[in-house]
């Protein structure tokens, strides 16, 4: 009997999930979890390695942008090893490769040995995140992968308030370095765990069965960039135009032409995603790539820039400064797994538009309150589970939109080219502060570009503009009207049954 997806009213939804599913869940939870701790090292540390390395601010604030350069590559790469190989090969090769730079930065010696230690970093973190959410989400049920796409995205925020306590600890009485090579440990855990789960449903059945013996019949999402010699030789000249755009714009070699530059990295990037997408799926990726980019852009000015806000604005100590992050911390991982249970209540879209709508309220108050901490740290709380814990299931939103053959890859390249708003945030909030209180930046740029995303998920208009040149594409290939392989096995008493009724 082919799995189905027909829910058993005697049992609670996590007696559902068999054993299995909550282990590669617990597996790729720990991944996020270490990729959170692991990428905001960085910003713990960065003035005692500016102090040691003798570096300006300028020049010290690239090792933090140096991870994006690299994201779009790792995304893609390690989203085509997932496609091809299996979800489980490219979640290992993953997590080596950003713990094994972490562990890396530990040793550098200089401004330039960092630096290619976050290039490498930056590769795994993309590769993680589109090797763990699909492999995640083709394991479980499909009634319930918005849960699963906001339980697994909760573990970054995790990392990030692990990384937060630790720094106090460690660093006073060890140094910077220490931080980094404490990175490196909980990934023996994670190597284990992995070690022994089985392969992705969705992608066993459709893929891994299907291409037993047979390699050419594994899927290459690269097939499209290689056909010939002419389109080899401009796509590497395009992959290569981009990397060196992208380390002007994020270091101090590009001072002066950052507006050209950023055009240039644009242009290359637009046309992989055009020549990945297909004639069909061109219009849909690019789409999904600015959406993306959008979010990240509301999202990112107060991720990164809270903390400053706190010491210049309100003048708040680094212990005041350090329990308000606490809340925002939590605060996003609450909203992750909020918007899981929202997600399977109300469909993905909808839920990701009715909570950011929501977040709204919340986002000038937030700026308003001064003298209070308690105030403070309940608004943030609050406004971030809305604002930046619905992003738990943005790997759902994302992966809906392609097929099991090339939904890694996808994903991964899509997202972290969006992700390049995460570098643009923070210097558009900081120029829009020249001209009015950080404060004010921040609650306007936040305010209008969560509109802008409320607009383009609410309004289906990535999957609208996609029908324009594919109108046959479904509404989400995770969701089949007659479940998946990740479902469950039909119950008894039941032979058949629909799937909750969920778009994209």
């Amino acid at each position: 009997m082919p799995p189905t997806d027909t829910p058993d009213r005697a049992r609670r939804w996590w007696q559902e999930v068999t054993p299995p599913q909550w282990k590669a869940m617990f597996a790729a939870w720990i991944g996020y979890l270490l990729d959170g701790f692991d990428f905001v090292l960085i910003t713990l540390v960065l003035t005692e390695i500016a102090e040691d390395f003798r570096l300006s601010t300028a020049t010290a604030a690239s090792l933090i942008s140096g991870a994006f350069i690299t994201r779009w590559l790792g995304g893609a790469a390690l989203g085509a090893l997932g496609d091809r190989y299996g979800r489980k090969a490219a979640m290992i090769s993953s997590i080596l490769l950003y713990s094994l730079g972490t562990f890396a930065c530990g040793f550098a010696w200089d401004y330039t040995s960092l630096f290619v230690a976050r290039l490498v970093i930056g590769l795994g973190m993309a590769g993680e995140y589109s090797a763990g959410v699909t492999y995640v989400l083709e394991s479980w049920p499909t009634r319930w992968r918005n849960r699963a796409s906001g339980f697994l995205i909760s573990g970054y925020a995790g990392g990030t308030v692990l990384a937060a306590e630790l720094y106090k600890w460690v660093v006073p009485h060890w140094g910077w370095r220490w931080m980094f090579w404490i990175g490196v440990l909980p990934v023996l855990v994670a190597l284990w765990v992995r070690r022994a789960l089985p392969e992705a449903g969705d992608w066993q059945e459709e893929i891994g069965a299907a291409a037993t013996g047979t390699p050419a019949a594994r899927p290459n999402p690269f097939r499209p960039l290689f056909t010939g010699r002419i389109r080899s030789g401009a796509n590497a000249a395009l992959a290569v135009a981009a990397l060196v755009a992208l380390f002007c714009v994020f270091t101090p070699v590009g001072a002066g032409y950052v507006p050209w530059l950023s055009a240039v990295a644009a242009l290359c990037l637009t046309a992989f995603a055009a020549q990945l997408g297909g004639r069909r799926g061109w219009l849909l990726c690019v789409s999904l790539m600015v959406t993306v980019f959008c979010a990240f852009l509301y999202s990112w000015p107060i991720q990164a820039l809270l903390p400053t806000y706190l010491k210049t604005d309100l003048g708040y100590a680094p212990g005041q400064v350090t329990d308000v992050m606490f809340y925002a911390g939590f605060g996003t991982m609450a909203g992750c797994w909020l918007a899981g249970f929202v997600g399977d209540r109300l469909g993905t879209r909808r839920a990701y538009a009715c909570t950011l709508l929501a977040s709204l309220v919340f986002v000038f108050p937030v700026f308003a309150v001064q003298d209070s901490l308690p105030a403070l740290g309940a608004l943030v709380f609050v406004l971030l589970a809305l604002s930046q814990g619905i992003s738990g299931i943005l790997p759902k939103y994302l992966a809906g939109h392609f097929p099991t053959a090339t939904r890694a890859a996808s994903v991964g390249f899509v997202y972290n080219v969006g992700a390049l708003g995460g570098a643009v945030a923070p210097v558009l909030g900081a120029h829009l502060a020249e001209g009015m209180s950080l404060g004010r930046a921040l609650a306007v740029l936040t305010f209008g570009l969560t509109l802008v995303v409320i607009l383009l998920v609410g309004g289906n208009v990535p999957q609208r503009l996609g029908r324009l040149v594919d109108r046959q594409a479904p509404d989400d290939h995770l969701v089949p009207a007659a479940g998946g392989a990740g479902a469950l096995p039909a119950t008894s008493g039941s032979a058949s049954g629909k799937a909750a009724p969920d778009s994209a």
